[in-house]
């Protein structure tokens, strides 16, 4: 009894981190979503190569309908996260000190929950302080509008320009440097 004990203990830790090689460890939720190892700075893609972010919709967290049209005109951080993927813990805090620092120049940010029941998200958002809104997809359905980017990875952040084009890709956590970089970029095209 206690050796199985010791056995679905280590199996839990496994669960909750994420790989730090180069291959991708499944995750323990129905094959959908996965944690996998990103590239130091994700991928910006030059303005000329950009192609239009699928259109999606849905229920956010708060009740509220959304569409992704709502996203039109401003530059836009998609961030697919769980509550249950650890290395959301620690990238959420760092998405809200920037949301809080860009929310008025023309940058929306939106997070994406996979997986998650609304009370666990819920409770997730406030443990960590988020403002921004969320949009529920616990069916993986947004994640599959985005199936040419890695979306079914968790954590993932899409950043759209103000054409709603992909401009920025991150596959696994995105450093808070890497992100205002590209927010930078992105809110001085046109100007």
């Amino acid at each position: 009894m206690k050796r199985l004990l010791l056995l679905l203990c280590a199996g839990a830790l496994a669960l909750t981190g994420c790989s730090t090689g180069d291959d991708a460890v499944a995750v323990n939720n129905g094959g959908e979503f996965r944690f996998v190892q990103g590239t130091p700075r994700g991928e910006v893609i030059p303005e000329e190569d950009r192609a239009t972010a699928p259109e999606f919709g849905g229920t956010l967290l708060d009740g509220e309908p959304f569409s992704s049209t709502d996203l039109a005109g401003d530059v836009a951080v998609v961030n697919f996260w769980g509550s249950w993927c650890g290395p959301c813990r620690v990238e959420s805090p760092e998405f809200q000190e920037v949301y809080a620092d860009v929310r008025d120049d023309g940058v929306q940010f939106l997070g994406i929950n996979v997986k998650d029941t609304e009370q666990l998200a819920r409770a997730f958002e406030e443990r960590f302080g988020i403002e921004f809104p969320s949009l529920s997809d616990p069916r993986g359905e947004v994640a599959l509008a985005f199936r040419d980017y890695p979306a079914s990875a968790v954590p993932s952040t899409i950043v759209l320009d103000r054409e709603s084009r992909v401009a920025a890709v991150y596959t696994g956590a995105v450093e808070e440097q890497d992100l205002r970089d590209v927010l930078g970029m992105l809110t001085a095209e046109g100007e």
